[in-house]
């Protein structure tokens, strides 16, 4: 029997989610001219379809089928990202400078958030195979295993940031990856190597980028004036040191004004125009302003309780290949809304990346959905009580 308790707490959220894009897509409404419940209708047949995904696949054969859902999805998601530039802007959507989604009638979708299903699928059963020796294997053999991986991700790396220009994925991915390296049973000298590798390519790419220059800038001007508020010397940016961190102040306005039960549902401030998308990237300083410090620890209580469940699956699973894909989606789940929150709070610099389950976005949620099924499927597997 799969783990009921996984379907019905991400089924909590999902209708938590639900809830809160009519509330706080108020705005983009009348900015858009869009009808009084265009987000609502969207989030709930994503949401509806999203549990029936998570139910029909909690029967599916993972021995027969895990792996080869997982190439389908790596490599026909690559072949839509590389097309999609070449679109036309009717069957296209930009955002950030980039085509990301493919538009079809009446929803769209980003191949991204599907890659990001295959990759980790891929990643998983090929470490699992070269990887059985675990840490009885030398520095060089672990390292003849990993350089192919690294050119892959290389790879991937460049398509996603030359097509696609989301440094923030590639960040999730590279952690999701070196993760999933140590659980396999990398060495230390490994993981560190590895590190350094992304680690420069990262740099690499910010560098050679100056919107995402301007992006650290302002970030740090924020965190120069929380400094500067306790030492009014302290200044390292000089004239930059002024108050154009508009994006993540007003988010902490959104988590300071929310208090400890927020304003009410519908009685949201920052969500009027003061706060951009704030029921997709920026919806925990949303949730938090409406429902309060209690209303947004009770739905980060339930997405980490959902992690805690795929997590206790894993480590009962006798397959290495089924334990490090629980182990991949609790990373990519996990580490998304931790790159989300902490640019939200101004910790690190901001990046456009979706809250698992609670930001408006169908792809984002459905993809989401598909991961929890494929756990719910291999929780049949292992006895919970």
């Amino acid at each position: 029997m799969a783990d009921t308790r996984l379907f019905f707490l991400s089924t909590a959220l999902l209708s938590v989610a639900i809830f809160m894009s009519y509330s706080l897509s108020s705005y983009a409404v009348i900015y858009y001219n869009y009808g009084q419940f265009h987000f609502l209708f969207r989030e709930l047949f994503a949401g509806c379809l999203g549990i029936i995904i998570m139910w029909g696949l909690s029967y599916f054969n993972p021995d027969r089928y895990l792996l080869t859902l997982g190439l389908i999805l790596m490599f026909a998601s690559l072949v839509v990202i590389l097309i999609l530039p070449f679109l036309p802007d009717s069957y296209a959507t930009s955002a950030g400078g980039a085509k990301r989604w493919l538009r079809l009638p009446n929803f769209s979708l980003s191949p991204l958030e599907f890659f990001k299903i295959g990759y980790i699928i891929f990643i998983a059963w090929s470490l699992s195979r070269k990887f059985q020796g675990g840490n009885t294997l030398s520095f060089l053999q672990q390292l003849t295993i990993v350089v192919p991986h690294l050119f892959v991700f290389l790879i991937v790396t460049m398509i996603i940031s030359a097509l696609q220009n989301d440094l923030g994925q590639i960040i999730l991915l590279a952690i999701v990856f070196i993760a999933m390296l140590i659980c396999a049973g990398g060495r230390f000298s490994l993981f560190t190597l590895t590190l350094g590798v992304i680690t420069t390519v990262g740099t690499i790419l910010v560098i050679i980028s100056p919107h995402r220059i301007k992006r650290v800038r302002e970030w740090w001007i924020n965190i120069e004036n929380i400094i500067h508020s306790y030492a009014p010397n302290f200044s390292l940016l000089g004239e930059y040191n002024m108050d154009i961190g508009g994006q993540v102040q007003n988010a902490t306005y959104g988590f300071h004004y929310g208090g400890h039960f927020g304003s009410g549902i519908g009685q949201g401030i920052v969500k009027l125009g003061f706060l951009g998308e704030v029921h997709t990237d920026m919806v925990l300083a949303g949730i938090t302003e409406e429902i309060g410090i209690v209303g947004l620890f009770c739905c980060v209580l339930l997405f980490f309780l959902i992690l805690f469940r795929i997590l206790k699956i894993s480590y009962r699973l006798r397959s290495s290949f089924y334990h490090l894909f629980c182990v991949g989606v609790v990373c990519l789940l996990g580490f998304s809304f931790f790159i989300n929150s902490f640019g939200e709070a101004g910790i690190i610099p901001i990046k456009g990346m979706a809250v698992p389950f609670l930001s408006y976005g169908g792809s984002s949620l459905i993809c989401c959905c598909v991961l929890v099924g494929l756990v719910l499927s291999l929780s049949r597997r292992v006895d919970l009580k």
